[in-house]
């Protein structure tokens, strides 16, 4: 009985990894990786430009003390070590930044906090179980579209304030419980009659759904807004209205 269970552990372990590879190769999973790379490279360029900044100052004022009292050869050295120091100092910054999956800041505008709430999801999905991961997917999937609308709203939006506490609150609370949990312990159930896991799964959807709500709610208001103004200039530029116009002017 002990064999017979181990294969089949070795095979349920055999195929949550190949369609984990699955999905990293397409889907939302691969779209989440694009959106990281292109972070990352704009990262790259902003630490980049800091360290030529950085290491200009360092040198223009290497210059300017050498033109009004020579350094010498321990000021030139003095300046290297100066530069080296600084540009290591930027880029490891930089670096810490890139790798950490920090949960977004509460301070941040709306659009930037979609962004650093998307880069969350991606790099705590590999520790999650699959049925976790395919929510984060989707919550991973609607964030474009909710970062398009959140970036005309205001961040004091009641309806905004909602989606900020989800994503720099809640759901990253959520997760880095989630993380306390020793594996030993997610199989057992609590006293509802739920696992670790899919308590965490139901709570992922739950606010998978919140999100989804918000962005519908302020996506509809776009509409009736697109509406008003579009029945108001065909009132007041179309047939009947250029005929009342003609009319009244003659």
């Amino acid at each position: 009985m002990t064999e017979v269970a181990d294969k089949v552990e070795r095979a349920i372990a055999r195929f949550d990894r190949v369609t984990r590879q699955l999905d990293q190769r397409d889907g939302p999973a691969r779209a989440a990786a694009r959106r990281e790379r292109e972070r990352l490279n704009a990262g790259l360029g902003r630490t980049a430009v800091k360290v030529a900044i950085a290491v200009a100052i360092v040198w223009f004022a290497t210059i300017a003390i050498g033109l009004i009292n020579p350094i010498g050869i321990f000021g030139f050295l003095a300046a290297i070590i100066a530069t080296v120091v600084v540009a290591g100092v930027l880029i490891a910054q930089g670096g810490r930044r890139a790798v950490a999956p920090a949960a977004p800041s509460t301070d941040l505008p709306n659009g930037p906090m979609v962004d650093r709430f998307d880069s969350y999801l991606y790099r705590v999905r590999p520790a999650l179980p699959a049925p976790a991961q395919a929510q984060l997917d989707a919550i991973s999937a609607a964030l474009p579209s909710l970062k398009q609308i959140l970036e005309r709203v205001d961040t004091l939006d009641p309806q905004a304030q909602d989606a900020r506490r989800l994503m720099s609150i809640h759901l990253p609370g959520l997760i880095e419980r989630y993380a306390n949990v020793p594996a030993d312990y997610r199989k057992e159930k609590d006293g509802e009659g739920k696992t670790v896991d899919e308590r965490l799964v139901e709570s992922l959807a739950a606010g998978r759904a919140a999100l989804a709500e918000t962005s519908e709610q302020l996506a509809r208001g776009d509409l009736a807004a697109f509406e008003t103004q579009g029945r108001f200039i065909k009132s007041r530029y179309g047939e009947e209205g250029i005929e009342n116009e003609d009319a009244s002017s003659s």
